[in-house]
């Protein structure tokens, strides 16, 4: 008999209880975090913008016996180890499990256990095995995509789907032929896609807000609209609690990269529907409720994207696009119903993300309102505060120059007080635009250096909160999110040419051998280390003064996970010492039996051709030095050569002599001298023989 559909797990009433404590306690907002908790009063907001459309209890469509889930899981094992004697055994094997999950495709994925194991089935699936479970699954898309665990097996298809539309519509020729069965219908990936969106079809509101399929349907709007899906896309496709289920060693990998595209024509007028009618069924109040839905939000910030980057910015005008149903007053001034939506998302840990993408993608005329009307007075404030900030950081991307020179002024005061709370993520977005923009950055320089300021002047210690206390017995440092945003504000410092990057680099150069290797250890402070060896802004000085604090600790450094990538970095921040790059050879030379034995360890050794060192040092080190160059240095000695005609001529004209002109040089030179020493023996025997003569 068929049982009642429950959430997942014995323990949920007790969970359900404890969340709405737990979303009493969430006021501070994290960037990029998509949330999806039991929304109160969730069911009753689905049904009452979609007018009550909403679908019934979700079928039940059987279990799985006692056998079948013993061999299901073990497929599961096999395949997640994916320890196979060659790709012909895998192939063998996917095909006899498709065979045994014949006619239980909708079992499998509704199973808690097993639903993993059809998950890794579509990413090693061929096109023709993708078709099949496409059309096992039609239909029933509706109910599945709204389910816990099928929903994430829908999710999985679509993307992995996704290439073989484009590959069909580039190579009809490689379209699967009709097969001999009377029985079996030839369908395109193309048609399986607009089927699957007919389904959907009038339960887009519902489906936008609710917790399971709201996910999946921005991957299929995603899909449609051709879009790669960027980390920022993803973002708000996919939760960050989302298990990744994938295949060690499988060619396509864990992370399912889905690039721009090429999509019928069909897709985008598929897509165009879509968006209107998810418009059209929503009434403009209901519409910006949906704006600080935790659901809700993200599906519409990506319909809005969608729809202006993909059917012209000239849709805001549209009275049934989104942006104009969000924003319907023109101009939009203080009193209006565009006010108080705008006002009312500042502030808001959701709805200020809609309110990003607005900023991002808005026409310039919509924009330039905006801004002159609400935040061009407000920089500073917006600025100072933890969620407004974000949006001061999508306005600053938008300013021309004398608009970011404005808002820089404001900003700059605010400085003190933002690197006291930790919100440095606004000060290292305007040092960005104001590279690009070209304005001055010594009001920056000067607030940091204060800001930032001890005993020894700018301490890059400080902005990497890092101190000879903060040290653990096993050199590991605390990964936090306020060390990840000071290293990514010194790193942008050290982009700037001039006093702002001399900050970081000074500062780097004066640091103790014993804080230079605690920086290297930390794995996120190394990465400003990583940085500032490989800058184009670092001077040789600074460089050779920098690697000389790891003498005698290379070995060790390369050991260690965050260290060996500051090892790796200083084969390119040898560039012009190659003297020195052969010291740090010496050294990894030397531990080579500690290296061999460590992952991390062999990996240094691989970057830095230590085989070849021990194989052949003479090729290796006339490799280095060709690669590693010498500016700014004395050149390395070769033999007769500095006096020759050719080496004064380049010597006069400032031009170094390329590797292969050293080489024809040098041949020609111990020529010429062979020559010399044969017509002197010649000589000689001459003399010799006259006398005997006499």
């Amino acid at each position: 008999m068929p049982k009642e559909h429950k959430k997942r797990g014995r323990r949920e009433e007790e969970k359900k209880r404890k969340r709405d404590v737990d979303d009493d306690t969430t006021s501070k907002r994290h960037k990029n975090e998509d949330v999806d908790e039991h929304i109160p009063d969730a069911e009753a907001f689905q049904q009452e913008a979609t007018d009550g459309v909403t679908p019934a209890a979700l079928p039940f469509y059987g279990m799985l016996d006692d056998d079948e889930q013993e061999y299901f899981k073990r497929a599961d094992e096999m395949l997640e180890l994916n320890q196979f004697d060659d790709a012909e055994a895998r192939t063998l094997f996917l095909e006899s499990v498709y065979k045994e999950a014949d006619g239980k495709e909708l079992k499998i994925a509704n199973s808690q256990s097993c639903s993993r194991l059809l998950e890794r089935l579509i990413l090693l699936s061929t096109p023709d095995q993708l078709k099949g479970l496409f059309q096992k699954f039609s239909g029933h898309f509706l109910n599945l995509v709204q389910h816990r665990f099928a929903s994430h097996c829908c999710e999985a298809l679509f993307l992995q789907a996704a290439p073989v539309v484009t590959q069909e519509l580039a190579k009809p020729d490689l379209q699967t032929p009709p097969s001999s069965d009377p029985d079996q219908v030839f369908v395109s990936m193309e048609n399986l896609f607009l089927y699957t969106l007919n389904e959907l079809e009038g339960y887009v509101g519902f489906l936008m807000t609710d917790r399971f399929a709201s996910h999946v349907l921005r991957v299929l709007l995603v899909i449609f609209s051709g879009s790669p899906l960027e980390k920022q896309t993803k973002s708000v496709m996919q939760s960050k609690r989302k298990e990744k289920v994938g295949v060690a060693g499988s060619e396509k990998g864990q992370d399912l990269v889905l690039e721009k595209r090429t999509v019928p024509q069909s897709f985008l007028r598929a897509l165009e529907k879509v968006i209107n009618d998810s418009v059209s069924g929503f009434e403009p109040h209901y519409l910006r409720s949906l704006s600080t839905h935790p659901l809700g939000n993200p599906t519409l910030q990506l319909l809005l994207k969608l729809e202006l980057s993909h059917f012209g910015k000239s849709r805001a005008k549209d009275e049934k696009s989104i942006i104009h149903r969000l924003l319907p007053d023109d101009p939009i001034a203080e009193g209006t119903e565009s006010a108080s939506f705008i006002n009312g998302l500042v502030y808001d840990p959701i709805g200020s993300r809609l309110l990003e993408t607005i900023i991002e993608n808005a026409p310039g005329k919509l924009f330039k309102s905006i801004y002159g009307e609400f935040f061009k007075e407000r920089m500073g404030s917006l600025a100072r505060n933890e969620i407004a900030g974000y949006v001061a950081g999508k306005i600053l991307e938008r300013l021309g120059k004398d608009d970011l020179e404005e808002a820089m002024r404001q900003i700059v005061d605010q400085i003190p007080n933002l690197v006291e709370r930790n919100r440095t993520s606004i000060i290292k977005t305007l040092i960005e635009r104001c590279m690009a923009r070209e304005v001055d950055t010594s009001p920056i320089k000067a607030q940091l250096e204060t800001a930032y300021g001890g005993s020894n002047g700018f301490e890059v210690t400080r902005i990497l909160k890092l101190s000879g206390e903060d040290a653990k017995p096993n050199g590991k440092q605390e990964h936090s999110p306020e060390k990840v945003h000071g290293s990514l504000l010194a790193q942008t410092m050290m982009l700037v040419e001039g006093p702002l990057g001399s900050l970081v680099f000074d500062s780097l150069a004066n640091l103790s051998p014993e804080l230079s290797i605690q920086i290297a250890r930390d794995p996120t402070a190394s990465r400003t280390l990583q940085a500032a060896l490989t800058s184009k802004n670092a001077s040789v000085i600074f460089r050779r003064k920098m690697i000389q604090q790891f003498y005698g600790k290379v070995g060790e450094l390369a050991l260690d996970p965050a260290a060996s990538r500051v090892i790796d970095a200083i084969w390119d921040g040898t560039h012009g010492l190659a003297f020195i790059r052969e010291r740090i050879a010496e050294e990894l030379a030397e531990n080579e039996n500690s290296l061999r034995e460590s992952f991390v360890g062999r990996a240094v050794w691989r970057n830095w051709k230590m085989d070849l060192y021990k194989r052949n040092r003479y090729d290796w080190v006339k490799q280095s030095r060709y690669t590693a160059g010498n500016d700014g240095f004395q050149s390395f000695p070769e033999s007769n050569t500095a006096t020759s005609p050719q080496n004064q001529h380049n010597h006069r004209s400032g031009r170094q002599m390329t590797a292969i002109e050293l080489a024809r040089q040098k041949h020609a030179a111990s020529k010429a001298a062979g020559a010399k020493r044969k017509e002197a023996l010649a000589k000689k025997d001459g003399k010799r023989d006259g006398r005997g003569e006499l």
